[in-house]
């Protein structure tokens, strides 16, 4: 229809006469005119006064494309340019840019677990409740497998403590265990270290260490691994980061590649459990001071463009208490300390 009105504009030939030619009927050609009118005047309304423009997305897309955010998460991308002072849009914004160029699928397989009931224990600062656990790692020699030892404080996602070993040992569990917690200071009645029933974790050698030291252990429900929540995530990151090959040549290649692994899990990571902050700044007592930074720089972009927020002042963010299946009693004392 609009090529009809193209031609007799450009040719000065009557609209009944091209009509007639084509066979169609006028009360057509103009009701066709008529819907798309309304369509354009539909467009035009839709168009959101927040909408980035063509260079603001380009510019988005080349960040999330740089090789130093190429293998990040909108999330990562979007805190580690927060904690620089820039703002460049929404995590959502990031995603939706994403998606309009095809590029927000999933890379990895998913599996699903079911709902368990977890032991009921809390944490309101660091050093209060640590979660350890054992995972294998395959080598490139067959049924041969190296042994890490992790033990992650549950409050901050802070490995305080790993190793690697050929085995898995009551003994150097023990050894683990007591380095760590002198390393940290932990003082009698301090802490509380959860794992899961493996043979290492229920022996009498660790069992009369913790006795000892004056630490609490507590265990998964039988036949329960999600009971142990932190340590399963943590070993979920280590496993599924670009750089983790399917195998290790040596018991050295698993150390040094752990090393690294550790120092950029604790140093550099911005893990989502913890608004997305790295272990080390909430384990050391820094995290109030960066929340207060992002808060600033946030606040700043608010009052450039205040429509983008949808006129809502951003909130500062505080870290709230962790908790594996808390009693009921326990929450609600928690909610009027919170």
């Amino acid at each position: 229809m609009s090529q009809i009105k193209q031609i007799s504009e450009e040719k000065d030939v009557a609209l009944a006469a091209l009509c007639d030619t084509l066979e169609i009927s006028r009360a057509t050609f103009y009701r066709h005119q008529q819907k798309e009118s309304a369509l354009d005047v539909i467009s035009s309304s839709m168009q959101s006064p927040n909408a980035l423009s063509d260079e603001e997305r380009q510019r988005i897309l080349a960040v999330l494309h740089s090789e130093r955010f190429v293998d990040a998460t909108p999330y990562e991308v979007f805190y580690t340019l927060l904690d620089e002072g820039e703002y460049m849009g929404s995590i959502r914004t990031f995603y939706r840019v994403l998606h309009e160029a095809g590029e927000s699928q999933d890379r990895r397989n998913q599996r699903t677990h079911r709902d368990a009931v977890k032991p009921e224990l809390i944490a309101l600062a660091p050093n209060e409740v640590w979660s350890w656990d054992i995972t294998k790692l395959l080598s490139v020699h067959r049924l041969v497998y190296y042994y890490l030892y992790v033990i992650l404080d549950i409050f901050s996602r802070y490995a305080v403590g790993w190793m690697i070993a050929y085995r898995e040992c009551q003994y150097l569990a023990k050894t683990l265990i007591q380095k760590t917690t002198l390393k940290y200071g932990i003082q009698p009645g301090q802490l509380t270290l959860h794992s899961d029933n493996g043979p290492s974790m229920t022996s009498h050698t660790v069992a009369q260490l913790l006795e000892k030291i004056g630490v609490l252990k507590t265990h998964n429900r039988p036949y329960t691994s999600n009971d142990n929540p932190f340590s399963e995530s943590q070993f979920k990151t280590l496993k599924y980061c670009p750089p983790f090959p399917e195998r290790f040549e040596s018991l050295g290649d698993a150390e040094a590649f752990c090393r690294k692994f550790f120092d950029w899990y604790n140093n550099r990571h911005y893990h989502s459990g913890i608004l997305f902050l790295t272990p080390a700044v909430v384990h050391f007592g820094q995290a109030e001071k960066v929340l207060e930074r992002r808060h600033q720089v946030l606040l700043q972009a608010y009052e450039k463009t205040p429509t983008r927020f949808n006129r809502k002042m951003p909130l500062l963010k505080q870290l709230k208490p962790v908790y594996i299946n808390p009693p009921k009693n326990e929450l609600h004392k928690i909610e009027k300390i919170v």
